[in-house]
């Protein structure tokens, strides 16, 4: 299998509900460093997994719709607790509409899975992956 990865960082805001969270159920902030591991098992006509630049950019683009916001303010979040387990997810999804539209180029289609992985600090960390 092969892999290629960019990482990326974004800031934000949001707070919790439910007693679990304790005091992360009031507003607090995040910064995030971000791992997209793109995976196939050959490499395209090219020699690649996915064009390096146009992944970095699709994962730039996609943060770049949260970075210093408030995610309690954002309408598509609404009754979700944005934990770090969630946003991997929704930014994985976000990669792969991004690699079905061609936005990674015309060989990334042979990509197997993505995995997305949000680093909150040097010792946790949450990621999720899914075929594409």
């Amino acid at each position: 299998m092969y892999k290629l990865n960019v990482r990326d960082h974004f800031m934000i805001a949001h707070s919790f509900r439910g007693e679990a969270f304790g005091p992360a159920q009031r507003l607090h902030g995040a910064t995030y460093v971000v791992d997209a591991t793109f995976k196939r098992v050959e490499l395209d006509p090219d020699g690649l997994v996915v064009d390096i630049a146009m992944a970095g950019d699709q994962l730039k683009e996609i943060l770049d719709e949260f970075n210093y916001r408030n995610l309690d303010e954002i309408k598509e979040f609404e009754g979700e607790n944005t934990t770090t387990e969630f946003l991997s997810r929704k930014i994985q999804e976000r990669l792969v509409r991004a690699l079905r539209d061609g936005e990674l180029g015309p060989n990334a289609s042979g990509c197997s899975s993505i995995e997305v992985t949000l680093n909150e600090s040097h010792v946790a960390w949450a990621s999720y992956e899914a075929d594409v």
